[in-house]
C-alpha cells in the first residue's frame, strides 16, 4: 500500500505542499532504482544470454534423450553386454547417477573460488567439449569411483537420482548470476567452469551414444 506523507497543508501555500508530495515520492523510489541498477549490473557480469541458452538446451536435450533410450526396455535388454568387459545399458545409467553428483560438487567448489581466468586461455575450445559427447572412437577408462556401476541395480532408482539432480542443475542454469567463464576447473591444465558444466552434459551424451551402440548390436535381445 502506498503512503503519502503530508505536512499540514492548511499552513502552506498549495504549490508548496504539492511539490513536497512529489519530492517525497521521488525520494522513496530512489532505493528501488538503485537496486534495479545493481541487479542489472550483476546480470551483465554473469553468464551471457547465449551461454545460458546453450547450456539449457544441451542439458534438457540429454535428459530427454536418455529417458527415451531406456524407456520400455526389459530386464534382459538392460543387462545385455556386447562383450564380457563392456557395460550394460543399466550400468551406463548407474554410472551417470553416480558420477554427475561428483561433477556437480566439483563445479560448485570451483565457482566459489576466486575468479582466476582473466588473462588465461582454456586448454580446450567449446567445440572440443561438444565433440567429446559425439566422438566414441577413443574409449577412456573410468575411474575415481565412478566405475562402481552396480551402485544402482534398479533402473528406476538410477533414473530418479539422475533426473532429480538434472532438475537442480537446470534451475541453476536458468537463474544463476555466477560468471562461469571467470573461474577455472582442473589443474594444471584448466578449462573454464562454463565448459566444465557443458562437459557434464556432453559426458552423458557420450554414454547415450554407448547405449545406442548396445541396442544396435546384432545380438541385442528382441525383448
Amino acid at each position: 500500500m502506498e503512503r503519502t506523507y503530508r505536512v499540514k497543508k492548511a499552513l502552506l501555500p498549495i504549490h508548496i505542499w504539492r511539490k513536497g508530495i512529489v519530492t517525497m515520492r521521488i525520494i522513496r523510489f530512489v532505493p528501488i532504482v538503485l537496486l534495479v541498477l545493481r541487479l542489472s549490473a550483476a546480470g551483465q557480469v554473469g553468464m551471457s544470454a547465449e551461454d545460458r541458452q546453450h547450456l539449457l538446451v544441451h542439458f534438457e536435450m540429454t535428459e530427454q534423450m536418455l529417458a527415451e533410450e531406456v524407456h520400455g526396455l526389459s530386464r534382459t535388454q538392460l543387462e545385455y553386454r556386447t562383450a564380457p568387459d563392456r557395460w550394460s545399458i543399466r550400468e551406463c545409467v548407474s554410472h551417470l547417477a553416480v558420477a554427475e553428483p561428483d561433477y556437480w560438487r566439483d563445479l560448485m567448489k570451483a565457482v566459489k573460488a576466486p575468479p582466476d581466468m582473466k588473462g588465461r586461455k582454456s586448454v580446450n575450445t567449446d567445440a572440443d567439449i561438444m565433440w567429446y559427447g559425439i566422438d566414441r572412437v577413443v574409449h577412456t577408462k573410468t575411474g575415481g569411483g565412478h566405475e562402481k556401476v552396480d551402485t544402482y541395480t534398479d533402473l528406476g532408482e538410477a533414473m530418479a537420482k539422475f533426473q532429480a539432480l538434472r532438475a537442480t542443475m537446470i534451475e541453476y542454469i536458468k537463474s544463476t548470476n555466477d560468471d562461469l567463464r571467470a573461474h577455472s576447473y582442473g589443474k594444471p591444465k584448466s578449462i573454464d567452469c562454463w565448459q566444465w558444466m557443458l562437459e557434464i552434459s556432453t559426458h552423458s551424451e557420450r554414454h547415450i551414444q554407448q547405449i545406442r551402440e548396445i541396442k544396435a548390436d546384432p545380438k541385442f535381445p528382441k525383448s
